[in-house]
């Protein structure tokens, strides 16, 4: 299968990638031009192109003609948004408009549209575990974005029978290149031997390691089940930020400072974030692998590794 995949230098895509080329299909890339910003050593073929630019964007499709697309491109940090709103829409969900477009009106036998929403389009709920149907309410300008893309493919799904799917990864962790998100800013810090300086302990998320949602979109992939649905990936276990913290100090034996309420408060937050996945073990046979702290354990060994500390340096 010729397979697009969007953001394929990022977190998930420099996963996801070398997965769907050891499975035999053909993969191109879409990145927009960074410097130094490349896929290496996986076989994929790169194309580069910015999706907030129709013209390219729908010329690129015409060329390269897949039979699906894995759309990952997004800007995701949620804190940035609320500074660049205008900047987020236009990539998030304008991007995402260019995309699908490009892909009804330019490839004759189109398949698959799988793209990567967020658990933050639910916002705050008042039945937790999380499904599928609970009203979407999202509380922020990244979210809102999502959602917007969302509802613009159900649109297209139910005018033109496009043949797309909405996936609701939770949080994800497992990085290996930055440590802007929560656990890896934490993990680093803490093998550095340096003061912990976090925001609000309280706030329950549910905390996926990044295999686990690499493989949600190969379960998806190919599968005619899963054509105009929605899928929830997460692990369905929830856990307060400030046990986390407390999990990743017991694997990296950190007994230093911690400082909470240094970091601002969202205007709006979510106060408790928990998925129920049932929906995709029973239609996919997708489940989580990894517990919580084996993948926590998985990532603090890799950042060992990367800071060239060994166990006994790191416990200092």
């Amino acid at each position: 299968m010729r397979v697009l995949v969007t953001g394929g230098s990022g977190f998930i895509g420099g996963r996801l990638i070398p997965k769907l080329v050891e499975c035999g299909h053909e993969v191109y890339s879409l990145e927009r031009y960074v410097t130094g910003r490349y896929v290496l050593g996986a076989k994929a073929m790169t194309v580069f192109g910015d999706l907030r630019d129709s013209f390219t964007i729908r010329k690129l499709v015409r060329e390269v003609q897949p039979d699906s697309v894995i759309h990952l491109a997004s800007i995701s940090p949620v804190s940035f948004s609320y500074d660049h709103p205008q900047e987020v829409f236009e990539v998030n969900t304008l991007g995402t408009i260019n995309l699908a477009e490009s892909c009804l009106r330019e490839v004759p036998n189109f398949r698959q549209f799988l793209m990567a929403g967020t658990s933050e389009e639910y916002g705050n709920q008042t039945e937790i575990p999380i499904k599928e149907d609970a009203e979407l309410r999202p509380n922020s300008p990244y979210a809102v974005s999502k959602v917007a893309a969302d509802k613009y493919l159900q649109y297209m799904c139910e005018a033109y029978d496009f043949p797309a799917t909405v996936l609701r990864p939770f949080n994800t962790y497992g990085r290996e290149d930055n440590t802007h998100f929560v656990v890896e800013r934490t993990i680093t810090q803490m093998l550095q031997g340096k003061k912990i300086k976090l925001g609000d302990p309280q706030p329950v998320r549910d905390f996926m390691y990044v295999d686990d949602h690499a493989n949600a979109y190969l379960a998806c992939l190919g599968n005619k089940k899963v054509i105009g649905d929605i899928f929830n990936f997460c692990t369905g276990y929830g856990v307060s930020i400030k046990e986390l913290i407390g999990q990743i100090a017991k694997l990296v034996g950190f007994d230093g400072e911690i400082i909470w309420g240094t970091i601002p408060t969202r205007p709006l937050d979510i106060k408790k974030l928990v998925g129920n996945c049932e929906k995709a073990k029973h239609v996919l046979g997708w489940k989580p692998k990894y517990t919580l702290e084996g993948g926590l354990r998985k990532t603090v060994d890799f950042w060992k590794h990367k800071l060239n500390m060994g166990d006994e340096e790191a416990a200092r």
